[in-house]
Formats: structure tokens, C-alpha cells, sequence
């Protein structure tokens, strides 16, 4: 159950961050953020009320208001990398993340085989250079390499956190409701913020109805994001915390999948071997 919920969070995230890449083409990247957040938190609220799952609120709802002010640090760090680029490095190194929750379930005594350790560190370099690395090129700006691993680091701790919101499905729903609140308040205020410095919000000359025909595409990727925290939470509780992370972490090698089937984007070299040693990760640690 573990491998299978891990790896669905692996292709949730990755569509989600590839639908969440297509929508920063047409609007700010924060404004995406925060809408598709405000979706999550309409359907969330609705399941909330209908599972009566209000009654389940404890102390342990507090990682999930933790992770709700993490989450849009992280994604706005690693936005801000990414423009400083260059990407072909960025984002590889935004994947390391998977360290945090994989460090938090050996701290918990998790003891993986062999084969599961052999498994983790295979999948962690097929990862990593599923991203593309960029081997030559323009040099890496410090404060890239800064912004990337504040957004890694944030990421993990979001992974780590919400496995702790809560123990039951109904507990889930309360925990990434909160999260998703917590989640629009922050970036509201950031949004807020970037307007009264004379950032616009949306593009010049477009207004609140470009969000309308983009509503179906910012709705996909809130619930693809929420959907896959749900999914990596169940994955973390029934079994090792190390295997889920590194199964979910399997998400960059979905984006360049999705990006070559629909933007007919080439997979370099380095990316399709990336992607087949993450494979090959994948099942030594199922096997193991």
C-alpha cells in the first residue's frame, strides 16, 4: 500500500507542477499559487462539513498550520530560483528535499535493508538528474543556489509535516483544509504585499476574467497538489516514512514525462537516464 500511494503522490505532484508551470506562462506565479489554493480550500471546506471531520480537531492540527506557512515560503523560493536560473540547475537541486522526511524516519528508527538503502540512494541520483542538471552554461548565481535550497528544504518539511497532521481519513481532511487556509492566508498577504509595491497581481490589461478561462487549469493543479499530500500522508502512515519519501520524490521525472508527450519537449541524455535509475530505485525498494 505504501509503494502504490507514494507513487501516486509521484504523478499528482508532477502534473500538478507541470499544469502549475504552463499556468505561470500567463499569470504571475504567486497569483497561481493563491488561487488554486482558494479551489483546494472550497472542496476541502465542503468535504470538512460533510464528513463532519471539524470533530476531530487536536493539538496535532498544529503541523498542519506549520506546513501551511512553509509550503508557499518554499514554492515562492524556488519560483524566485528558478528566474534566476539557470533551471537546468535549479531544479534538480529543489528536488533534494527528499532528505528531510527520509533523515525524520530514521530519527523515528526506521532501519530499511539493504536493499531499501541501495534502492533510496539509486532513486535519489535518478532524481536528481531526471531534472536535466546543466553540466556547462551560464554560472550559478549564490543566491540561486540560497532561494533552492530554502525551497528543498521547505518542501521535505511539508512532506514530514503533514504525514504528522493527522491518523485518520476524516483527520486528513481537517489537516489539509487547515493547511490550505493556511496555505491562501500566507500567500494573500504576500500577494497583498507585491501590490502596494506595484506589482500587478495579473497581467496588464487583462483583469479578473483571464482567471475565469483559466479557472479548469488552476482548479487541476490545487486539487492535483492537495490530492498528493493526501495521498504521500496515507503512504508515511502505513508504512516507512523513508520509502514514501522517496517514492513521492519521483514527481520531476512525471513533469519531463508530461512536458515530452504534451510540449514534445526532447529528453536529454542525462534525463532518460535519470528517469531509468529512478526505476530501478523504485524496485529495490518495493522489493525490499
Amino acid at each position: 500500500m505504501t509503494a502504490l500511494f507514494a507513487l501516486a503522490t509521484a504523478v499528482l505532484w508532477g502534473l500538478a507542477d507541470f499544469g502549475g508551470g504552463l499556468l505561470t506562462r500567463k499569470i504571475p506565479a504567486l497569483t497561481v499559487v493563491v488561487v488554486s489554493q482558494v479551489v483546494a480550500v472550497v472542496v476541502l471546506g465542503a468535504l470538512v462539513l460533510a464528513t463532519g471531520a471539524w470533530h476531530e480537531a487536536d493539538p496535532r492540527l498544529w503541523f498542519a498550520v506549520a506546513a501551511g506557512v512553509v509550503g508557499p515560503v518554499a514554492m515562492l523560493s524556488f519560483y524566485k530560483a528558478l528566474a534566476l536560473g539557470p533551471m537546468g540547475v535549479v531544479s534538480p537541486l529543489g528536488s533534494l528535499g527528499v532528505v528531510v522526511p527520509v533523515a525524520a524516519g530514521l530519527m523515528l528508527g526506521e532501519r530499511p535493508g539493504p536493499g531499501q538503502f541501495a534502492g533510496i540512494a539509486v532513486a535519489v541520483v535518478g532524481i536528481v538528474l531526471a531534472g536535466g542538471p546543466e553540466l556547462r552554461g551560464a554560472p550559478v548565481q549564490r543566491q540561486a543556489v540560497v532561494l533552492t535550497l530554502v525551497a528543498a528544504f521547505g518542501f521535505g518539511a511539508v512532506m514530514a509535516l503533514i504525514a504528522q497532521a493527522s491518523t485518520t481519513i476524516t483527520g486528513l481532511f481537517l489537516a489539509l483544509f487547515v493547511q490550505r487556509v493556511t496555505n491562501v492566508a500566507v500567500g494573500g498577504a504576500a500577494l497583498w504585499a507585491q501590490s502596494r509595491r506595484g506589482v500587478p497581481a495579473l497581467p496588464e490589461g487583462t483583469g479578473p476574467r483571464i482567471l475565469w478561462g483559466l479557472l479548469p487549469a488552476l482548479a487541476f493543479v490545487g486539487l492535483a497538489d492537495v490530492a498528493a499530500n493526501g495521498t504521500y500522508s496515507v503512504a508515511a502512515q502505513n508504512g516507512p516514512v523513508t520509502m514514501a519519501a522517496v517514492l513521492s520524490s519521483l514527481y520531476p521525472v512525471i513533469t519531463a514525462l508530461a512536458a515530452f508527450a504534451v510540449l514534445k519537449e526532447r529528453l536529454r541524455t542525462v534525463q532518460a537516464a535519470g528517469a531509468g535509475l529512478a526505476l530501478a530505485g523504485t524496485v529495490l525498494l518495493a522489493a525490499g
